[in-house]
């Protein structure tokens, strides 16, 4: 419990990191999305190269697990991670991590649809709380305008979206190659694939610091540790009982964006949040044979 919950809030901080370095030291999302998939891809397979050895590049000898690691890259590892900092950039932290915590929601309407089941009333109101809390999250409860840019709402839609594939897309490659593995290969892959349209030598920003200090943290703390944190509870806790602990990110990210960043968070807004945390405990029964990670 210990672990779930010092990873979560290491999230909620580093996302509320990301919008100070964003927005008081113009730090560009992409670039800092490409640094930080390159460098945790490069330190995740490296530890994974200490235990494991030569057993990391088995993944690429087989055609169909290197064309499953390489959408996983693309659409799971590199869309999450854009579209995450791209929603921050555009809104604040508190919004965009509220708005990520949809995916459990369309996790849910994807399975029923699946599965061709009308979903439970348990799974029916989880998912009208999500919408309810998105309606107030986006509009202060006022239907005729929005509270928040036009491109804070799609990214942070965009990011529940994408959090939804990279929760369900890699079981079958996390059950072979195990999590450090196919996390490490998706965040070089996403990395160098997003170097492709922005380098990562084209920075950008006002350097000083604080913002060495703001950007380290994102990459070593709210990344690499986070992530081992994680990893390390799932072998004292089940995906379901993570899941329902990591609902403290949105909260911590919330509470450092409105105490460090002024960030304006009125009763609308907190409506919204509870809302959409809620239905973390209500699906999170449905969630016990998925295979959760995070990012």
């Amino acid at each position: 419990m210990t672990l779930i919950l010092t990873c979560a809030i290491l999230w909620g901080v580093s996302s509320t990191v990301s919008q100070y370095v964003f927005q008081e030291k113009n730090v560009n999302a992409e670039w800092l999305t490409v640094v930080r998939l390159l460098l945790s891809g490069v330190l995740l397979l490296a530890f994974s190269y200490r235990k494991e050895k030569k057993y990391i590049w088995g993944i690429w000898k087989s055609r169909r697990d290197a064309l499953s690691l390489t959408l996983f890259s693309i659409l799971g590892m590199l869309s999450l991670q854009y579209t995450f900092l791209a929603g921050i950039q555009h809104g604040n932290a508190a919004t965009a991590t509220v708005l990520q915590f949809l995916g459990p929601a369309l996790i849910t309407c994807y399975l029923a649809i699946r599965s061709k089941q009308f979903p439970t009333l348990k799974e029916a109101g989880g998912v009208l709380l999500a919408i309810l809390g998105t309606f107030f999250l986006a509009t202060h409860g006022n239907v005729h305008s929005l509270s928040i840019s036009g491109w804070a709402l799609f990214w942070g839609l965009s990011s529940a979206i994408a959090l939804a594939f990279y929760t369900l897309y890699p079981n079958k490659l996390l059950k072979k190659w195990g999590s450090t593995i196919v996390v490490g290969w998706g965040m070089l892959v996403g990395g160098l694939v997003l170097s492709l349209i922005h380098s990562p030598w084209n920075i950008q920003g006002q350097w000083s610091l604080s913002t060495y200090a703001g950007v380290m943290f994102i990459i070593i703390l709210g990344t690499l540790v986070a992530f081992y944190f994680y990893l390390e509870s799932l072998r004292y806790l089940s995906a379901s009982e993570t899941s329902l602990m990591s609902s403290a990110e949105p909260l911590s990210a919330t509470f450092l964006s409105v105490i460090w960043l002024n960030v304006a968070f009125g009763v609308a807004e907190w409506i919204g949040t509870l809302c959409i945390v809620s239905t973390i405990f209500i699906l999170s029964a449905k969630k016990k044979n998925i295979k959760e990670m995070s990012y």
